[in-house]
């Protein structure tokens, strides 16, 4: 009978959240994707000023029910065209959803689906100061192991975005804005 009430606990915890709870919805899928399309505006030759936009592996916490902090962190050198354009914007946006996960595919949702929730987060890319690096550390080399061993002379840094704006796109019926605080302050 235990095993049955843990095995209840359990789903309950990796339950989506309704759509009514915007801000949960945002922190649960941003935990449970492991990467996102990074937009920058372009600072390269033939480029400038346009929207240029790339994926790039992410991690707000180790994986697991326990949420994370929320926070987007990244593992980025200025070797990279994307980090290139952040030096002279840092001003971007990052787009994750459940299409990366099994949710979407088991409920045959369309990407594009609203039901197959993805967020859009505003904001700009900032390096970690050493206080938070450890965390950052955590974090990434938790879900993405082989950055560990990713060559040392690219001069890889420990980043975050930094959250201005979100959008939350769950349910038919258009985008719901969430604020920073509402985000922050939910557990996924």
């Amino acid at each position: 009978m235990a095993w049955l009430l843990l095995l209840f606990l359990v789903a309950a915890v990796a339950a989506i959240p309704p759509p009514e709870e915007a801000a949960r919805m945002a922190r649960y899928v941003l935990h449970s994707c492991d990467w996102g399309a990074l937009a920058t505006l372009s600072a390269q030759e033939g480029l400038r000023g346009r929207p240029f936009a790339n994926i790039f592996s992410l991690s707000d916490g180790p994986p697991g029910p326990c949420g994370g902090s929320g926070v987007p962190y990244l593992y980025l050198t200025d070797m990279e065209i994307s980090v290139q354009d952040l030096e002279v914007n840092s001003n971007a946006s990052l787009t994750v959803s459940l299409a990366q996960t099994p949710y979407c595919r088991k409920h045959k949702y369309d990407p594009q689906n609203p039901l197959c929730a993805h967020i859009i987060f505003v904001g700009s890319i900032v390096k970690v100061n050493d206080s938070e690096a450890d965390l950052a550390k955590k974090a990434l080399f938790s879900r993405h192991p082989e950055m560990e061993s990713w060559p040392k002379d690219h001069n890889w840094f420990f980043a975050k975005f930094n959250i201005t704006n979100i959008w939350v796109l769950d349910y038919f019926g258009g985008l719901k804005i969430v604020t920073p605080e509402e985000y922050y302050s939910v557990k996924p």
